[in-house]
């Protein structure tokens, strides 16, 4: 049902329209409409604080209105008999709207709701590319202390997958003339799964030759 306002430069008009927004965020319910637009047009100045409610709404109409509008202001007067004419054609036109007129703030289009979606799909995009990395210490050992460890370390950076950078390393006496391997790598975590690493590409064919086990050693969130 449209609701008319009338004689919003006068403080009757005001008094309706303060009393009308009691409980309420806008002029057509909790969200902002070109209702809220119209009645805004009729609204000469900022409400006194003899009117709270209608003061608050015209400070978010304000707000929302100033987003869409981003470019600065020089300001402008309009005084006469003009000034209070907005005003008094305001009523008839929440009644009876033309749709053909120019709408900056009416429903939203197939076309503008395909393109939020587009960038929610962005965004979610953007957010996947940054995904945490891992910084990984891992022990590698030889079946023995006849294990070419030149060839076991070329073996290890030979894995090559996205997501997985090879750093330092060094070889790390265990006993008996043996020495293991510790190598370090980061990793993109959403990428590479250190247990799949390990467990389908480091202690199977052909690397199983010179690796007898691998162990994590240190695991650290970037």
């Amino acid at each position: 049902m449209a609701v008319t306002f009338s004689d919003l430069h006068t403080e009757a008009g005001l008094k309706a329209l303060e009393t009308f927004l009691a409980g309420k965020s806008y002029i057509s319910g909790d969200k902002f409409t070109k209702d809220d637009v119209k009645v805004y047009a009729a609204v000469q100045s900022v409400p006194g604080a003899s009117f709270p409610n209608a003061g608050k709404w015209y400070s978010s109409v304000s707000s929302k209105l100033a987003s869409s509008f981003p470019g600065k202001a020089a300001g402008v007067g309009v005084g006469g008999a003009a000034a209070a004419a907005p005003a008094k054609e305001a009523a008839p036109a929440a009644a009876g709207d033309d749709d053909d007129d120019l709408d900056l703030f009416g429903d939203e289009t197939e076309e503008d709701k395909k393109a939020a979606e587009e960038r929610e799909k962005a965004k979610s995009s953007t957010k996947k590319k940054e995904s945490g990395k891992s910084s990984v210490l891992l022990d590698v050992k030889p079946w023995d202390d006849e294990t070419d460890m030149k060839k076991l370390e070329e073996a290890v950076r030979s894995i090559e997958m996205p997501g997985l950078f090879w750093g330092a390393s060094k070889l790390v006496a265990v006993g008996y003339g043996i020495k293991k391997l510790s190598i370090m790598m980061t990793i993109v975590d959403d990428d590479v799964s250190v247990d799949t690493l390990i467990d389908e590409y480091l202690t199977v064919e052909p690397r199983n030759e010179y690796i007898q086990s691998c162990d994590i050693a240190a695991f650290n969130k970037i």
